[in-house]
């Protein structure tokens, strides 16, 4: 657990310890990671945009080769959300009674989104943690066409990959953006939770109109 919440809060030094402890295995294990987010239920608070850009940057200074890391992870996310799918086509219904006030919160607010965008939600969910886990899975359990999940499926996981990736590549190495590494991640984490806390506002507003 403690390395859990070390990837999470000191993303770049959890991964260059791991590239120190495993060498070339770091790339199976980062396949692993954004499979598990993206693809399990039970993992939407690993680390995504975070870890992506991380890499990216550490990749511009370091023998972590960006050229394996970009397609590998690019597959990691497509197959993620291809698992995360077929939970939701085939077992969902079971999940869906799990009497957890966080999980069906979560779940509440993912059908929401994925009611405002139909099928897009699929490619707009990979910049938003939470939504990129359950989108996939609420898409299985209404059963969206297979063909149209797998397009944005495969364009949103590419483009994800891509833009934090490369992102980070090509500024890993500007002394600016290096000399300011953490306000940048955390400024990133924050822009994450934008949404979640625009939502519960949103909620705290229509519970105030009700009591009224």
């Amino acid at each position: 657990m403690d390395s859990i919440i070390d990837l999470i809060t000191n993303t770049d030094e959890s991964i260059l310890y791991l590239m120190q402890e495993y060498g070339q295995m770091i790339y199976i294990i980062l396949f692993l990671i954004i499979f598990s987010e993206t693809g399990l239920v039970i993992f939407p608070f690993l680390p995504g945009d975070a870890l992506l850009l991380s890499v990216g940057v550490i990749s511009a200074s370091t023998d972590l080769d960006v050229k394996i890391l970009v397609p590998s992870l690019i597959v990691a996310a497509i197959l993620g959300n291809l698992s995360n799918y077929f939970i939701g086509k085939y077992v969902g219904h079971r999940f869906m009674q799990f009497e957890n006030k966080r999980f069906q919160s979560y779940l509440q607010q993912t059908q929401e989104f994925y009611d405002k965008h139909g099928g897009k939600a699929v490619a707009y969910s990979r910049f938003f943690p939470i939504f990129r886990t359950y989108v996939p899975f609420v898409a299985g359990v209404t059963r969206m066409n297979f063909g149209a999940f797998n397009l944005y499926n495969v364009v949103g996981g590419a483009v994800w990959v891509l833009i934090f990736v490369l992102g980070g590549f090509l500024l890993g190495d500007q002394p600016w953006f290096k000399d300011n590494f953490a306000f940048f991640f955390t400024l990133l984490l924050a822009l994450t939770l934008v949404p979640f806390i625009y939502g519960a506002y949103k909620k705290w507003q229509s519970s105030r109109k009700k009591s009224k």
